[in-house]
Parts: structure tokens; C-alpha cells; sequence
């Protein structure tokens, strides 16, 4: 067992000086305001019958005289037509870009006699004879082809619908 001796723990925050308050000094007394109506004036008053006048905000301006020039109407129909052009080139522009991005997917042209299988839909029917396609517009196409008034189908009809 070690036994430390405390005579030589040094304190890590090293000691401050005590110092002693300051002598109190004596208070002047608050000075009232003497009575009277320009008592609290350090300058002349005004005359009662002349107005106050205010020598501006203090922004500086400039001094030179402005005149306002109006805008003409062909300047702001030349304004709004370039306005338009703008506007329409990039509509232009985003739909051109677009529709280059994804190429547009073409609708098949042959058809064929299927089967409906148990439990399939007309969603699993047209994304099984058409996979490059778009699902709703050949779902559309063999609704249109065997006059379908409804998505429902039974297992084992036989529809006509697009290939490939």
C-alpha cells in the first residue's frame, strides 16, 4: 500500500492574490431639476408661433434635379415580346431535350391470339406479349381490339393483342 504525503500535491490552478475592497467613497447627491418651463433646456426655447422645421433625414442625395422619364408603349410591347421569345425557346428547348433523352417506344404492329392464364392480369397480359412497349398503351390496344369493357378477365379466354 502507498501512502501519498499531501505536503507535496502542488494545486494545478496556481493561487490568486486576495485583494482587499476599496475604500467606499462618499456618493454625490442627485441633482434635482430646478422648476420652471425651460428647465430642462440646455439652449433657448423656441417661439411659440414659428413651426418646427426639420432640415431633412439625414440620407444623403444627390441635388441635381431629376426628371422621371416614362416608359414609352412600344418600349414595354418590345419588353413583353421578348419576354415571349425567351419563354418559348426554352419550352422548346426542355421539350426537344426531352424527348430525345428516352427514346420514344414504338407500338407493335402484329398481332396475335393468346390465352389468359389463371390468375393473370391484364397488366401481366400485356407486359407478357409486349415487353419493349409501354404497359397502358397495349393494355389500351387490347381493350380497344376485343372491345373489353372492363380490366377483369377469366382464365382461358382467348384475346387478340399485340406482339414483339
Amino acid at each position: 500500500m502507498t501512502v501519498i504525503d499531501d505536503r507535496q500535491v502542488f494545486p494545478s490552478v496556481p493561487v490568486r492574490a486576495i485583494r482587499r475592497p476599496a475604500a467606499v467613497k462618499p456618493v454625490a447627491p442627485v441633482r434635482r431639476r430646478p422648476a420652471g418651463p425651460r428647465a430642462h433646456r440646455p439652449y433657448p426655447a423656441r417661439p411659440a408661433i414659428a413651426p418646427v422645421q426639420y432640415r431633412g433625414t439625414g440620407v444623403a442625395f444627390s441635388r441635381a434635379p431629376h426628371t422621371r422619364r416614362p416608359v414609352s408603349t412600344a418600349v414595354t410591347i418590345a419588353l413583353a415580346g421578348v419576354a415571349a421569345l425567351i419563354t418559348l425557346w426554352l419550352g422548346l428547348v426542355g421539350h426537344v431535350s426531352g424527348s430525345s433523352a428516352a427514346a420514344p417506344e414504338q407500338m407493335p404492329d402484329q398481332l396475335a391470339v393468346v390465352q389468359v392464364q389463371a390468375g393473370e392480369t391484364l397488366q401481366q397480359l400485356a407486359g407478357r406479349v409486349a415487353p419493349d412497349a409501354p404497359a397502358g398503351q397495349v393494355m389500351q390496344r387490347i381493350r380497344d381490339l376485343n372491345k373489353l369493357d372492363s380490366a377483369a378477365l377469366d382464365a382461358g379466354q382467348t384475346l387478340i393483342a399485340p406482339i414483339g
